[in-house]
Order: structure tokens, then sequence, then C-alpha cells
């Protein structure tokens, strides 16, 4: 799992790699999990968090991009 100084510290590639992986990696829980043969229930909810912080951040970017071209 990555802090969310660890994902400040990623470039936005990397994030978007990073997003789709944790979100590939959710999906594959959620089949688990229907089959009642996930081993660690608490995956789903820290993985859902770690989706969170990176569209978190993403988005924050995203605003001081748009503050940053309306201050020019």
């Amino acid at each position: 799992m990555s802090t969310a100084a660890e994902l400040r510290d990623m470039s936005d590639e990397q994030l978007e790699f990073a997003l789709k992986e944790t979100r590939e990696e959710l999906f594959h829980l959620r089949f688990q999990s229907a089959t009642e043969r996930l081993d660690a229930p608490s995956q789903m909810k820290r993985l859902r968090r770690e989706i969170a912080r990176i569209l978190t951040i993403q988005n924050e970017r995203k605003l001081a991009g748009a503050t940053a071209s309306e201050e020019s």
C-alpha cells in the first residue's frame, strides 16, 4: 500500500498506472468475494481507499494546473 506522500512523489503516468493496477486487483478480489474464496476481506477496503487516494491526488494536480493557468 502506498501512502499519500509516496503517491505525491509519483509522476502523472505512474499514478495512472498505479490506478489501473489497483482497479484490476480490486476487480479480481470482487470475483473471489462472489465465489466466497476471499481470504482477507479487509483487502477490498484497503484497495478502495488507495484508489480514492490516487484519484484525490490526480484531482489536486488538475485543480492546481487550472489555477496556475488562470493566474497567467
